[in-house]
Parts: C-alpha cells; sequence; structure tokens
C-alpha cells in the first residue's frame, strides 16, 4: 500500500458519534490496507493498548442513527445534489451488517498503527 492518500478523502470519513470525531473500523482498514478483521483482531489481541478513548464501541442507539443519516442522506441526494453531506455516503455498505463497528479516535488510530505496522 503504496497509495497517497488525500486529506479531502480522510476528511470525508470522519463522523462525529457521542461528542468524538472517529472514523469506523471499516473505513480505518480501508486506510491501512487491511481487512476489517484484522483491525478487530488487533484490538481484541491489544487491549491494554486501547484504554478509554481510544475506541468508542458503537451501540445499537449509535449505529441506528448513522443508519439513519445514510438514509436520510440518500433521500436529500434525489432531490438535490448540492444538499448531500457525503460523510454519509461511503457508510452504505455498511447499512445492513449485522455488525456494531467500532469507531476510532484520532489517539486510537495512531495505537492501531502502531499494533499493524510494528516498526
Amino acid at each position: 500500500m503504496n497509495e497517497i492518500v488525500k486529506i479531502e478523502d480522510i476528511r470525508n470519513l470522519i463522523l462525529e458519534i457521542r461528542g468524538q470525531k472517529v472514523i469506523i473500523d471499516s473505513d480505518v482498514a480501508e486506510l491501512y490496507g487491511v481487512e476489517t478483521k484484522r483491525i478487530n483482531e488487533a484490538v481484541k489481541n491489544n487491549p491494554d493498548k486501547f484504554p478509554d478513548g481510544y475506541i468508542i464501541e458503537l451501540l445499537k442507539d449509535d449505529w441506528e442513527s448513522l443508519k439513519t443519516k445514510i438514509t436520510t442522506t440518500n433521500k436529500r441526494k434525489k432531490v438535490d445534489t448540492t444538499e448531500v453531506d457525503e460523510n454519509f455516503d461511503h457508510l452504505e455498505k455498511l447499512k445492513y451488517s449485522p455488525y456494531l463497528p467500532k469507531a476510532f479516535t484520532e489517539k486510537g488510530l495512531y495505537m492501531l498503527a502502531t499494533r499493524l505496522h510494528p516498526v
């Protein structure tokens, strides 16, 4: 994975959940060039490296709220494309997932990088 990621692309992945700016695990996996499964394994195998404030375990209510925003965004998109909130467009693929995703804060992303690609 030697591809350069544009800052705008990363900005479009950032969501706000419970007042914190986060990136969902599947998007993190895509950024780091690994499967989401590897992200979850890294967290599971290193719980001491991910203290409170590094990861937000989404609750069903959090996820339902995000899925509602995805649906609302898609409806607005059909009406007027200038109103679309791009942050939710990329989550369409997760809308029907049976799993609750993890959301990584900035600290969590740094720690995860050291677990996935140790120096």
